[in-house]
């Protein structure tokens, strides 16, 4: 066996060094959900959304180690375009293809979409049904998704190894529909089957403001958040030392660099346009609004953070908001209760990116992102740039593939365990609050509900009494 070089074992560890510290970026967002998730449920519930966000890690980390992996990135000679068929339980990893820090990467993205998922169902939701949809979404829903995507074997990959849909492939770089648009379709069909929370909406069926109790965690977990979206965005470059062709001074380092740029550009514009435009509709400044509509930009922005202009940035932000106000409205109008707007958010700002990275993306970057910049590759690019409509059908089929998939497995799974259920909790257990309910304390020594029970064996004994 050849002997490496110097040169290549530098370049080797570099990006083995870039690419473990984009995933402790990624898994920071972890925390930042958390914060974000506990600030924007009421104090009486506030233990529970926490540790459902540490029960998404734990359990993430087993199944996708098991076999969420496997089918997400598994190759071979029974390779397929729809699901991988190796390296269950890492078996022969690490090859030429991946390695351990690889695996943490995807295993950081793997656990963030259970993440969104709860924040649809909080407060209401049973802590045995987390354990079960979140074991199944992320070692099961999510990895055929990032296999069909991501994989250089998927039907939809932009880096196929075999042939390209529409002569494009679909370009979801870092996953607004993979990630994003996964967990809030999920999501939705969790809120739909379970239904509103207790009070949501009065007996006319006008919604009830039900507000989180704690802005301070809602900003801290956002710019949380935002830290870590430099590594899931710059980051899905993978590695940083490949040097572009026929340039002296550019290569990955410069788009990873522009892609940290357009990412801060789409999160900051949409966070603009949601502060002016939620205060034209609710007559005062909103922070908790501002919060979502900067995530809403950064999820429009993470399918074509690596394929746009940084100006195509700003359009992409503005249009989230939109989107994500309109979706708000749309949401109350039709009664459904998503306490921290996920669906809405990662769903609906999701579906945008994908259909803004068909119409926005730029051949040059496509061509540096998937081809390394050689000299000479051509690509479908953004159709208002004159690259005709390869880029944006394979966005479509993403888009409509991704909600049929994600229905059709997790909405029978939510019906299942509200067949069984195991679901949601019962209305005195959620009007107690599920903190003193179900995990015998609340999360603060003094806190709003005071007039609720202050341990659980004052919540007991009020249920003997009643």
């Amino acid at each position: 066996m050849e002997e490496l070089s110097w040169e290549s074992s530098v370049t080797y560890s570099i990006n083995a060094i870039y690419l473990l510290f984009s995933a402790y970026l990624v898994f920071v967002m972890q925390l930042g959900f958390a914060m974000l998730c506990a600030g924007s449920v009421r104090a009486k519930n506030a233990m529970n959304i926490m540790l459902t966000n540490v029960v998404d890690a734990v359990v993430g980390s087993l199944s996708y180690f098991l076999f969420g992996f496997a089918f997400a990135f598994g190759e071979g000679p029974n390779e397929n375009p729809f699901i991988g068929t190796s390296y269950f339980a890492l078996k022969d990893i690490p090859t030429a293809s991946y390695d351990y820090s690889f695996f943490l990467y995807q295993w950081a993205f793997a656990i963030a979409v259970a993440g969104i998922t709860s924040g649809s169902i909080a407060e209401r939701t049973q802590f045995s049904a987390y354990l079960i949809f979140s074991f199944f979404l992320s070692g099961f829903v999510y990895p055929i998704v990032v296999h069909w995507v991501w994989s250089s074997s998927g039907w939809l990959s932009s880096s196929s190894s075999s042939s390209l849909l529409f002569g494009s492939g679909a370009i979801d770089f870092a996953g607004s529909g993979v990630v994003h648009l996964v967990g809030g379709i999920a999501g939705l069909w969790g809120s739909i089957i379970e239904g509103p929370r207790v009070g949501r909406f009065d007996a006319f069926g006008k919604p009830v403001a039900m507000r989180g109790h704690n802005a301070t965690l809602v900003v801290l977990g956002t710019f949380l958040l935002w830290f870590g979206w430099f590594g899931f965005n710059p980051g899905s470059f993978n590695k940083i030392l490949i040097p572009y062709p026929n340039t002296t001074n550019q290569g990955n380092w410069t788009a990873i660099g522009r892609t940290a740029v357009t990412t801060t550009l789409a999160g900051s514009t949409s966070g603009l346009v949601t502060l002016f435009g939620r205060r034209l509709l609710v007559g005062h400044w909103d922070a908790l609004d501002v919060c979502n509509g900067v995530l809403g930009g950064f999820v429009a922005i993470t399918s074509g953070c690596s394929v746009v202009e940084p100006w195509a940035a700003i359009v992409c932000g503005f249009f989230a908001a939109c989107v994500l106000i309109g979706l708000n409205i749309l949401s109350l109008k039709l009664k459904l209760d998503d306490p921290l707007e996920a669906a809405q958010l990662h769903g609906g700002c999701g579906a945008w990116g994908l259909i803004f990275t068909g119409l926005f993306a730029k051949e040059e970057f496509v061509i540096q992102t998937y081809d390394a910049g050689r000299i000479g590759a051509h690509r479908s690019y953004g159709l208002l740039l004159g690259g005709g409509w390869g880029l944006i059908g394979a966005q479509v089929v993403e888009l409509l593939v991704i909600l049929g998939w994600v229905s059709i497995t997790m909405g029978p799974l939510f019906y299942l365990l509200h067949r069984l259920r195991i679901l949601r909790i019962s209305a005195d257990e959620e009007v107690a609050g599920l903190d003193i309910s179900s995990h015998g304390g609340y999360a603060y020594n003094t806190h709003e509900e005071e007039s609720g029970p202050r341990f659980y064996g004052d919540y007991m004994r009020m249920q003997i009494n009643s």
